[in-house]
Order: C-alpha cells, then structure tokens, then sequence
C-alpha cells in the first residue's frame, strides 16, 4: 500500500468503459486524505484530449476522488461564483503516481445559484449499447447520480462553500512550496 502525504502531485486519466484513455490531466495536488475519499486542487492544469487537442483549466479547482462510489466531483471556483461538475465514474484507483477512473458519460452540472443539470444523457444511451454495458453496471450507474443528487441536496460537505474555500487555500499554500 503507497503511502500518500499532502502536497504530493499526481496526474489523473480518465478512461471510457472500452479501456481507451479519454482525457488526461497533467496535474493534481493532494490537499486531504479521507477515509473514504481524497481531495485534490489544481488550476490551470493542461488537459489532453484523446484525439490530441490540448487545453488549460481556467479557475482553480478542488477535485473529490471517492474509493467507494461511483462518481468524482471537481468543484469549479469561477469569479462569478462556485460551479460543481460531477462526473458519473468508476471509484477511483492511484497506480504510479496516477489517478484512474472509468467515466460513465453522465454528468450532474450544479451552477453558482444552486440549480442543477444532469448531463450527456444521449451519450450514456449510445455507450451503454455500443460498450455493452452490464445490467448492474447500468444499475450502479443510475443509482450514483441519484446518490450524488441527494448528497447536494442533503449538504454534503463537499458542497460546503467554506470548506472547499480553505482547501482552495491549502492549494495556494502547497504550490508556492
């Protein structure tokens, strides 16, 4: 078992149910270890798509990786206040210094005056036929966004404006180490 310390950098790949890398990031800093879950932070980290195109990020972000669950949370901190994107997603795994998930196409959007979207609901159709997805993996799929809705409405502490300020804070702190 590795073990991890705050301020260790990794990068994170995110893979579709096929095998195929979907995206990469080349950065994430560990701010936190949970029981049950991690917490990262990075800002403008360069993103790389699987066909090639590269991108940065725009505005720091504190990501929530969970050992058990079926989806990750990236906490956006826009000017114009706190977007929540929400990935439907296999629990992670960390193998050399890489954070690795499946992603599950669905995403729950929650923008800064608490509304909320779920995402990409054609593109979970068409990848659950084309990848052939399990009835339980459909199952566990369905019951994540349901789960992670609940969690929003119910307050979960990764929603907490004030907690993810301060780790957005350690964030700061670690990087000018």
């Amino acid at each position: 078992m590795e073990k991890f310390k705050k301020g260790d950098m990794f990068q994170i790949q995110c893979y579709k149910h096929d095998g195929k890398v979907h995206r990469s990031w080349d950065e994430a800093v560990l701010l936190d270890i949970k029981e049950d879950y991690m917490v990262f932070g990075n800002e403008r980290t360069m993103v790389i798509e699987a066909h090639g195109n590269t991108w940065r990020t725009k505005e720091p972000a504190i990501l929530y990786f969970f050992k058990d669950r079926w989806y990750n949370i990236i906490v956006q901190l826009k000017k114009d206040g706190i977007t929540y994107y929400c990935n439907i997603a296999s629990p992670y795994i960390i193998e050399d210094g890489v954070i690795k998930y499946i992603d599950y196409d669905l995403d729950l959007r929650i923008f800064p005056n608490g509304s909320f979207k779920i995402l990409d609901r054609q593109e979970y159709k068409f990848h659950k036929k084309k990848m052939n997805y399990s009835t339980e993996l459909d199952i566990a799929v369905r019951s994540a966004l349901s789960e992670l809705i609940t969690s929003y409405q119910n307050g979960a502490s990764m929603f907490d404006l004030n907690i993810n300020l301060k780790y957005e804070e350690e964030y700061k702190r670690l990087r000018k180490k």
